[in-house]
């Protein structure tokens, strides 16, 4: 025997999914924000597969809920059948319309017929998971091509781009008065943000909260990566209300460097070791880079405090300049004090702070989604796609940091009482 299912009243599973999102906003992320984000991540997903399906009946019908066409299809809807399948998200159950008096049932392109669980393969989830975390609508038609899914339809893809707009526009005006950053990091990725010139610059900011949380603060065109773009960055976030953070941590470009020092004055900058080292090995010959980068590593790893790091490096610019590296040796010396910053800060968290790598990772993953796009009609398009996708790499990635009651202290004191370096208890302890 077939399955009972009740027939919807007035109302499309669409529009409940709205109102359920609607209260969990308006609720808040509580107490437990991951799960709030979860189970809106979840209820999202479903929405957005939801529409699609409701969408693909309505054009297959051909005409929309409540609309009488006397030349068209026959038919009538006969409510909703739920289904479950397994995605990026997990496990959702979605509602697939169903009709009467039809020369032929409804099926979705989406949703094959079939009486079993629909276990999607890992493309297929890869296609769903690209709708929830708002990725380039071209990327997801053409998955859905060679997923064997069909097309998906022209209102499908104008609304969620749409939406995806919205979200980003929204997340650029948002306030930043509750944050209260420990590290803030800053780098910047080119791209082709318009159908013809060059390539700009597109600026990024976030970094780690007191609570060890991981938030994305902005993403903002920087045409040339210049004083200006940055200082334009961070007066933004000033005027939106951040806090100047205890640790900046970038890379040496000479404007980046100025507008820290113009917006933050009071915070510490930590010099990207990781760009240093890069720096430092391009002025060396092959024979000697191995040699050379793991004593650089070496040297940071081993130190105990600032004034020690600060002395092991320049043991490492001495004996460049006595081998005749006299290039690599400047190279390193330049900035020095500033390679070292992160060595007054709590031991546990020392090697994440001392180079935008885990930024610089997000920034590669925003450059392998989007060179199979090209070049982007304008820069709106451009940044959306962007910040959607370091929202999922930065927001909403589960490593963070934890800080122990003892580091809580130590960084309250650094904050409220200026820097200072932490002494052997503390340095054990953490």
């Amino acid at each position: 025997m077939k399955e009972a299912y009740a027939v919807r009243r007035t109302v499309p599973p669409s529009a409940e999914l709205e109102v359920q999102i609607d209260q969990l906003l308006a609720v808040g992320v509580g107490e437990d924000p991951r799960a709030a984000l979860s189970q809106l991540a979840r209820l999202g997903a479903r929405l957005i597969i939801q529409r699609a399906v409701e969408e693909e009946f309505d054009a297959w019908l051909g005409r929309a809920r409540y609309e009488r066409r006397p030349g068209g299809a026959e038919g009538m809807r006969n409510g909703f059948r739920a289904r479950t399948l397994q995605t990026a998200e997990g496990e959702l159950a979605v509602e697939i319309p169903q009709v009467r008096e039809a020369a032929a049932p409804f099926v979705s392109r989406l949703f094959p017929r079939g009486t079993k669980l629909l276990r999607t393969e890992p493309l297929k989830a890869l296609v769903i998971g690209a709708f929830v975390r708002g990725l380039s609508m071209r990327d997801v038609e053409s998955l859905c091509e060679e997923a064997g899914l069909g097309s998906v339809s022209k209102a499908t893809a104008a609304r969620m781009c749409k939406e995806l707009r919205a979200r980003f526009e929204a997340f650029q005006r948002r306030d930043l008065y509750e944050i209260r950053l420990v590290a803030l990091f800053l780098d910047a990725t080119f791209l082709a943000v318009r159908p013809s010139g060059p390539k700009e610059g597109v600026l990024v900011a976030w970094g780690f909260t007191d609570t060890g949380e991981r938030v994305l603060l902005s993403v903002m065109l920087g045409m040339r990566e210049s004083y200006e773009d940055w200082q334009a960055l961070g007066r933004d976030l000033i005027a939106r209300g951040l806090g100047a953070p205890m640790l900046i941590v970038s890379d040496g470009a000479p404007g980046l460097i100025k507008a820290i020092e113009h917006c933050w004055p009071d915070s510490d900058r930590q010099h990207c070791a990781v760009h240093r080292l890069r720096n430092l090995l391009a002025k060396l010959p092959e024979p000697q880079r191995d040699r050379i980068r793991q004593a650089y590593w070496q040297a940071l790893d081993d130190a105990i405090d600032e004034r020690d790091g600060r002395q092991r490096l320049q043991g490492l610019v001495d004996e460049l300049d006595g081998a005749g590296y006299t290039a690599a040796a400047k190279c390193l010396a330049d900035d020095l004090d500033a390679l070292v910053v992160h060595l007054r800060y709590p031991t546990r968290h020392r090697r994440r702070w001392r180079s935008t790598n885990l930024l610089e990772r997000s920034l590669a993953e925003v450059k392998r989604r989007t060179k199979v796009i090209g070049r982007f009609p304008g820069e709106t398009s451009c940044l959306t796609l962007v910040w959607a996708v370091l929202d999922l790499y930065i927001t909403h990635a589960k490593n963070g940091v934890r800080f122990s009651q003892l580091e809580r202290q130590r960084l309250r004191r650094m904050r409220y009482e200026g820097s200072e370096r932490t002494n052997d208890e503390e340095v054990s302890a953490a």
